[in-house]
């Protein structure tokens, strides 16, 4: 499972998640991506359960680059506590993904096999995603 192997601080607020991706939105490393297309967070299960869908379907070919890292820490308290006594423990840990980052890339496939294994890691998260291709208009983010 992602995680960081160490934080300067143990607990964070939640922040927001207002507008578009300004880093990781761009096609770095592969042929084809797959693209969030509206804010969420992404838990470690999720994008190792997505992993597990790409590796699946590719069947030991091509390679593939996972571009988000959890590493926001999600607190809970335990259930049936009463209000006050301070945060919760950290239960798990998410990243903050915005419209048009890219989440995963995969190269060195057959279109339709990419495409598959991509498909199947979108069922797996819980934002609406998109495949995106390398050779798609160039220039333009294709979530515009």
């Amino acid at each position: 499972m992602l995680m960081p192997k160490r934080v300067k601080y143990r607990k964070q607020q939640r922040g927001r998640m207002r507008g578009k991706a300004l880093r990781g939105a761009e096609i770095s490393y592969g042929e084809y991506a797959l693209q969030a297309l509206e804010p969420g967070w992404v838990t470690a299960r999720q994008i190792e359960a997505a992993r597990r869908a790409v590796v699946r379907v590719m069947k030991r070919r091509g390679k593939v680059w996972i571009r988000i890292f959890p590493d926001h820490p999600y607190t809970q308290k335990p259930p049936e506590t009463r209000m006050g006594k301070g945060k919760g423990n950290v239960e798990y840990w998410v990243a903050v993904v915005k419209p048009g980052r890219l989440m995963f890339e995969i190269g060195g496939l057959p279109e339709a096999v990419a495409v598959e294994a991509l498909k199947q890691a979108s069922f797996k998260f819980s934002i609406q995603t998109k495949v995106i291709s390398r050779h798609e208009i160039a220039g333009e983010p294709s979530w515009i």
